[in-house]
C-alpha cells in the first residue's frame, strides 16, 4: 500500500469513528518535519485565534491549551468587572498574551479584527449559537463548548452553516478525543459484549443550586459588567448573582441544566461507538422542590414548579431505533444523585464512580467513567480473560488535553475535527430533547427528527425553538 493510499485509509476509518459524512478539501500541507524538524511549525502554519468568554469556565483553560501551539490575537468577555479582573490577574491571562486586542462585544471584534482566522466560543450556552453563526458566515472557523447550543432548532442551524460555509468545526466535548473511547469502539466491534439493547448513563450534576423560584430582589449590576450584552438573545431579567457568574446553567432561560452540562461528555461513548442517531421518543421523571416553611405566608408548603429553573434530578429514558445490523436501543439518563441500579454482576465493595456509562449487551457488560482512559468489562474476571483486539483506530495526540488542537490541526490540514457539527450537532439535539421532556413529566413524546417536531404535543414547540429578543436572531 503506498502512503497516498494509507493516508485516505485513515481518513475512511476516521469518518466512520466519528460518524460524520464531512470530507476533506484542497490540498494538504507540507509535514512539518519536512519544513524544519521535529516540532517545527512554519508561520503560514499557525492559526489565529479570537477567544470569546475567556474569564469564567472552561475558557480559560481552551485558551491555555491553544496558545500551546497558534497565536491567540484577540480576547473578548462582556464582563470587565473587578470580580472578573481579580480573576483574571490570578490566573495570569492577560499577561501571557500582551499582544492580544481586548474586546467586550464580539460583534465589534469580528467587524475589526481582519486577522482572525477562528472564533473559540466559552461563553453560558444562550449565546453560543449567535456568536458561532455570526462568525461562520465570515469564513471563519469555530470551536463551541459543550452543549453545542441550547435549543434544538439552534444545534440544527449551526449544523447547516457548517456545511453551508465549508468551515473547520469542533465542540468543547473533550472526551471524544480520549484513548478509552476508542478502545470501547474496538472492544465492542471485536464481539467483547454482543449486541448492545441498553444503556445507562448517569452524573453528579448539578453541583450548582437547581430547582428554585426566580429571584425577586433588585441586585446591582456590578460596574464592567455590560448586561445587556450578557442576556443577548434571551429574555432581558434584573441582574442577579444566582444567573452570572456562575449559576446560569439551573436557569431555563440561560443553560441547559445537568443534563445540557454533562450529558455530551458521559453520553458520548453510547452516541459514537453505537451510531445512535435521533431518538424516536423520549419520557422524563423529575423531583421537586418545596418552598420552606413560612406559616402564614403565601405559597406556604406548595411545590415548586419549573418553568424557570430545571429540577434538582432527573430520570431521562430516549428510545433509539434500530440502525442496520444494530438493534433498537433505550439510553436512561440519571442526574442529582440518582443512579443505576448496581449490576448483578460487579463484585461486592465496588460502587459506581460519579459519572459514567454501562453497557449492556447480550453477552456481558461494559462499564466506563467519564474522562477515563480505561474502560472495563464486569465482572472484573471477564475482564482478565478478555483478549484485547489490535488498536485500529486512529487516536488523537495529547488525547482530551489535544482536544482543542486537534480543532487547529484539521484548520491547517484542511479537514475536519473529530467532534465537529456533523457530529456534535445531531448528538447535542439527541441530548436537548431530555430537556424538552422535562417540561411534560410522565408523557412519552414522539420525536420526529427530520422536522424537528414533537408529533404527539405540538405545543412543545415552544421548547424545541429559540425566541430570540428584539434585535437578536441567527
Amino acid at each position: 500500500m503506498t502512503n497516498d493510499e494509507k493516508q485516505k485509509s485513515t481518513q475512511v476509518s476516521r469518518r466512520q469513528f466519528v460518524g460524520t459524512v464531512a470530507t476533506a478539501a484542497g490540498i494538504t500541507i507540507v509535514p512539518r518535519h519536512v519544513l524544519g524538524g521535529t516540532g517545527f511549525q512554519a508561520p503560514s502554519d499557525t492559526v489565529n485565534v479570537g477567544v470569546v468568554g475567556y474569564i469564567h469556565g472552561m475558557g480559560t483553560q481552551n485558551l491555555i491549551n491553544m496558545a500551546k501551539s497558534d497565536n491567540i490575537v484577540a480576547l473578548c468577555d462582556c464582563d470587565e468587572s473587578a470580580a472578573a479582573k481579580a480573576a483574571l490577574a490570578t490566573r495570569k491571562t492577560l499577561e501571557n498574551h500582551p499582544k492580544a486586542v481586548q474586546y467586550k462585544d464580539f460583534r465589534v471584534m469580528l467587524e475589526k479584527q481582519k486577522d482572525i482566522d477562528a472564533v473559540l466560543v466559552a461563553t453560558p450556552d444562550h449565546n453560543h449559537a449567535v456568536i458561532a453563526m455570526a462568525a461562520m458566515q465570515l469564513g471563519k472557523h469555530v470551536y463551541v463548548q459543550k452543549p453545542l447550543t441550547r435549543t434544538i432548532t439552534e444545534a440544527r442551524a449551526l449544523t447547516e452553516a457548517a456545511r453551508k460555509y465549508r468551515v473547520v468545526t469542533q465542540m468543547g466535548n473533550q472526551g471524544h478525543s480520549e484513548e478509552g473511547l476508542r478502545l470501547m469502539q474496538e472492544w465492542l466491534d471485536a464481539g467483547a459484549i454482543g449486541q448492545v439493547r441498553e444503556v445507562h448513563c448517569w452524573t453528579n450534576r448539578p453541583i450548582w443550586p437547581q430547582g428554585m423560584p426566580r429571584p425577586t430582589d433588585v441586585q446591582a449590576v456590578p460596574d464592567g459588567l455590560d448586561w445587556d450584552l450578557w442576556i443577548g438573545p434571551s429574555p432581558m431579567r434584573p441582574f442577579h448573582k444566582t444567573y452570572h457568574p456562575f449559576g446560569w446553567r439551573a436557569w431555563q432561560d440561560f443553560g441547559a441544566g445537568a443534563m445540557g452540562d454533562m450529558a455530551c461528555h458521559v453520553m458520548d461513548a453510547a452516541f459514537t461507538i453505537l451510531k445512535l442517531g435521533a431518538p424516536t421518543s423520549v419520557i422524563a421523571s423529575l423531583s421537586y422542590n418545596f418552598l420552606p416553611p413560612a406559616p402564614g405566608q403565601p405559597g406556604f408548603g406548595q411545590r415548586v414548579e419549573y418553568n424557570d429553573s430545571y429540577p434538582p434530578s432527573s430520570n431521562i429514558h430516549l428510545s433509539y431505533p434500530a440502525r442496520g445490523s444494530m438493534p433498537p436501543v433505550k439510553l436512561h439518563w440519571y442526574d442529582g444523585g440518582l443512579l443505576p441500579e448496581l449490576p448483578d454482576e460487579l463484585e461486592a465493595g465496588r460502587k459506581l464512580p460519579e459519572s459514567g456509562t454501562i453497557f449492556v449487551g447480550d453477552k456481558g457488560k461494559m462499564w466506563c467513567e467519564t474522562y477515563s482512559e480505561s474502560p472495563r468489562l464486569i465482572p472484573e474476571t471477564a475482564m482478565q480473560a478478555f483478549v484485547r483486539p489490535p488498536k485500529t483506530l486512529p487516536r488523537v495526540p495529547e488525547g482530551r488535553a489535544g482536544h482543542e488542537k486537534n480543532w487547529l490541526d484539521a484548520i491547517r490540514q484542511k479537514g475536519q475535527a473529530v467532534s465537529n457539527f456533523d457530529y456534535a450537532g445531531p448528538f447535542t439535539e439527541s441530548v436537548l430533547l431530555g430537556n424538552v421532556a422535562m417540561r411534560y413529566p410522565g408523557v412519552r413524546l414522539l420525536w420526529d427528527a427530520p422536522t424537528m417536531k414533537v408529533t404527539n404535543m405540538p405545543d412543545a414547540e415552544q421548547y424545541v425553538r429559540h425566541n430570540y429578543r428584539p434585535g437578536w436572531s441567527l
